[in-house]
């Protein structure tokens, strides 16, 4: 039942381990990935309950298409090695994934990799349960290249802005929000960190996710946070609430008239080389190799959707 290849994330919506009852409802919403979360929702005393909630959550909630994730703590913390033991005996059959955060460097994806296997041995799980690897601090992001080859089950990089700016001693109101800090600065704060993400997710053949907006109740904001990723690339938008899943769900989906465009393009080139011509034009533009790659992308992810 591991992670299928292709599958797509627009949305990726976050539920606090030590909420059963939130487990449930997020099973049925619309996001295309939800994430049982042991890290900053759940208190230190809970965790070791949370991970019981966890299991039976994975074992019995139907997640239908769902791509199922479990974050972990971080692996300066004494929960990390029980998280992945117990989640992933209890329930490694029904996980997709499990999201680490504030990786640092390569050691950390590969020691997350070999535990695993240790784990799926012992378990007799038959696929490789993925990794997905959250960027939140300045070593993350100067070792991003290292990090996106670390190991074959990495399916995913995630920036995390929160931790990230504390990382950086950047000055921050909140989780991914803009604030007055984003209006002094002449662009786009996060820009540098984003698009060196996305450049090594590509160069890995990775997802690519972008963090959450802390503030729910602004969906103006949101909004706003959401084109930006997609503008750089991203495949999908992290969510802290249902009321955010729908919204990242159609950002990050091609639109009725990029799609018409897309195949307009592709029909133009197959014409063209059906009539022995050696160059194609849509609309009195010339398409070129690169007109149509970026073409052929947004068919796939049509593709991707369908099958999802």
């Amino acid at each position: 039942m591991g992670t299928l290849p292709g599958r797509s994330v627009r949305s990726m919506l976050f539920v606090p381990g030590s909420r059963p009852d939130m487990m449930a409802k997020a099973a049925r919403s619309e996001a295309d990935a939800v994430c049982l979360d042991l890290e900053d929702s759940v208190a230190p005393a809970e965790k070791p309950a949370s991970r019981a909630h966890v299991v039976r959550a994975l074992r019995e909630l139907d997640f239908g298409h769902r791509v199922r994730l479990v974050r972990v703590n971080a692996l300066d913390t004494p929960f990390a090695y029980r998280d992945l033991v117990e989640v992933v005996e209890g329930a490694g059959g029904y996980l997709d994934a499990v999201m680490l955060p504030k990786v640092g460097s390569a050691r950390d994806v590969w020691f997350v990799d070999t535990l695993l296997a240790q784990i799926e041995a012992h378990a007799g799980l038959p696929i490789p349960i993925g990794v997905e690897a959250q960027i939140e601090s300045a070593a993350g992001y100067m070792s991003l290249k290292e990090i996106a080859g670390a190991a074959p089950r990495l399916r995913s990089l995630i920036f995390g802005p929160g931790d990230f700016a504390a990382s950086m001693r950047m000055p921050s109101s909140g989780i991914g929000e803009f604030d007055a800090n984003d209006d002094l600065y002449p662009g786009h704060r996060w820009h540098a960190v984003m698009l060196a993400l996305v450049a090594a997710a590509r160069s890995h053949g990775l997802r690519c996710i972008d963090g959450p907006y802390g503030q729910y109740t602004d969906p103006i904001g949101f909004d706003r946070s959401c084109r930006i990723a997609r503008a750089m690339g991203f495949d999908g938008k992290q969510c802290i609430h249902p009321s955010q899943v729908g919204l990242a769900n159609a950002i990050f989906s091609p639109s009725a008239e990029e799609v018409a465009h897309a195949a307009a393009v592709v029909r133009a080139v197959d014409e063209a080389a059906a009539a022995g011509r050696g160059a194609a034009t849509h609309e009195g533009k010339m398409i070129d190799a690169a007109s149509l790659r970026m073409a052929r992308t947004i068919l796939d992810r049509v593709e991707q959707g369908t099958r999802r």
